[in-house]
């Protein structure tokens, strides 16, 4: 009797072992470039079991065997040559962590091989580049997706919500505040500070580099909304450090019915990522990556809310990435990552170095 029930149980358990979704295989992902600063995020999901990193295509050895020893990666996998390590290991996706001008070149080589790209911020280095990009992801059937640190702050989508709700109103104002004391000051190693302070690299300075978050923030915000005008100012306050690009930018969306206000800086006092909504009956903060303040126009105290991490896939840009490709995940319309919010986080950087140039308000075209 025993050793029936043995057998019937081992039975089930088989049984159910068959029913049972197997595991996703791991994303295989080709690495394009290792100058950027924000690389360490890819490097340290190597040793996860839903990243398999296949191939590095980085031309600077000293710089790939650092990091590849720190990380604990083979040079093995390490190319000088982008195309032949796409050809030779086949990854499913590439993430790109060169300098913004590069990011064409990894689309141009990626979008004919049917590989989705992921790029760090901003998208390209211009309006120009982008659109090469749109072309190249589109006419070849890709993915092409932009991170942002902010994306996944769950404080950005607490507000998220808290605006689409009556007792809040509608959007009235939009302040996003980002950046730090400045690369050189924060320690940005050398292959970093070459391309982020040349304008031919990285499309600008601060206005760039952190004008973008707050781009592509507001225009999810309103729902991909395209401004009415843009006007920016941008300055040198440490010509001396940074002789070749502005240090500081402020940028200002005119909606229908409402603005928006990027202030980027590479002269704040401390490292920030914050955003402030003004609503016609109630206003919401993201003073971090976690906390949330918000009042109603009756109230005379702020409600404090301290947050959790988002839930899988949507806490993690790989994790998000490898789900988009999948299907698992449909990305909605001006999603934080996605190619139509970025195109238009485009214009409006296009437009924001136009104004800043000329002194003068740029219109943006309105799509009938």
């Amino acid at each position: 009797m025993i050793t029936y029930l043995k057998v019937c149980l081992f039975l089930m358990g088989w049984g159910m072992m068959n029913i049972l979704p197997a595991p996703a295989k791991p994303l295989r992902v080709g690495v394009a470039g290792l100058t950027h600063g924000h690389v360490h995020w890819i490097l340290r999901r190597a040793a996860d079991p839903d990243i398999e990193i296949v191939g590095i295509a980085e031309p600077t050895r000293d710089l790939a065997q650092r990091l590849t020893r720190q990380y604990g990666l083979s040079m093995d996998i390490v190319y000088t040559d982008l195309k032949q390590m796409l050809d030779e290991t086949r990854p499913d996706a590439v993430t790109a962590f060169n300098d913004i001008f590069g990011h064409l070149a990894v689309v141009e080589a990626c979008a004919p091989r049917g590989i989705h790209v992921m790029v760090e911020k901003p998208l390209a280095v211009s309006l120009a580049h982008a659109r090469k990009m749109h072309e190249l992801a589109t006419h070849y059937g890709i993915h092409l997706l932009t991170n942002y640190e902010t994306t996944w702050y769950p404080s950005n989508h607490q507000l998220y919500q808290m605006t689409r709700e009556a007792d809040f109103g509608e959007i009235r104002k939009m302040v996003v505040h980002d950046g730090h004391q400045g690369p050189i000051e924060i320690g940005c190693n050398a292959e970093f500070l070459e391309w982020l302070t040349d304008p031919h690299l990285n499309g600008g300075g601060a206005l760039t580099d952190f004008g973008c978050y707050g781009a592509n923030l507001i225009s999810w915000m309103m729902k991909g909304e395209r401004p009415l005008s843009v006007m920016a100012l941008t300055q040198q306050i440490k010509p001396a450090k940074y002789p070749k690009v502005d240090d500081e930018a402020t940028i200002v969306l005119q909606y229908q019915q409402a603005q928006g206000i990027i202030q980027a800086s590479w002269n704040w006092p401390y490292s920030r990522k914050d955003m402030e909504v003004y609503g016609t009956y109630a206003a919401a903060f993201a003073d971090n990556r976690y906390e949330v303040r918000s009042r109603a126009a009756e109230s005379k105290e702020f409600e404090k809310r301290v947050l959790k991490e988002r839930e899988e896939p949507y806490h993690d840009p790989f994790a998000f990435f490898a789900a988009v490709i999948r299907e698992d995940i449909t990305l909605p319309p001006y999603d934080l990552s996605s190619l139509e919010n970025n195109m238009l986080v485009m214009e409006i950087l296009e437009a924001a170095k136009e104004s800043a140039s000329t002194g003068k308000v740029v219109k943006l075209k309105i799509d009938k």
